[in-house]
């Protein structure tokens, strides 16, 4: 299991399984922890999903990933007790939602 802080100083878990997910189903994703820890730390925007108000989509633009120029979307499940990445992606487009925090 790997920690990481995000933006807020709140720690937020990755467990082996999601890591081995992300890896997987998103196999872009290998070797990207730290654009994660990044990403977490020094969004660029983060949106409440319209889905689930419990998740949070944080997102950073990156020139280069080994997909072109995307940004990175990373999904964290906030809850009372317990805060954990459920899964990380690119993409190029950010979701809609309720905008949270903006880089300013």
């Amino acid at each position: 299991m790997k920690w990481f802080k995000d933006l807020n100083n709140r720690q937020i878990r990755l467990t082996d399984e999601r890591q081995e997910h992300i890896e997987t189903d998103h196999p872009e994703m290998a070797g990207q922890i730290d654009k994660i820890q990044e990403t977490l730390l020094n969004p660029d925007i983060v949106i409440r999903s319209r889905t689930d108000p419990d998740v949070e989509l944080f997102y950073r633009h990156y020139e280069v990933t080994p997909v072109t120029e995307k940004y990175l979307c990373v999904v964290v499940k906030i809850l009372t007790e317990d805060i954990f990445i459920i899964t990380a992606y690119f993409t190029d487009k950010i979701k809609r939602g309720e905008v949270l925090w903006k880089r300013k």
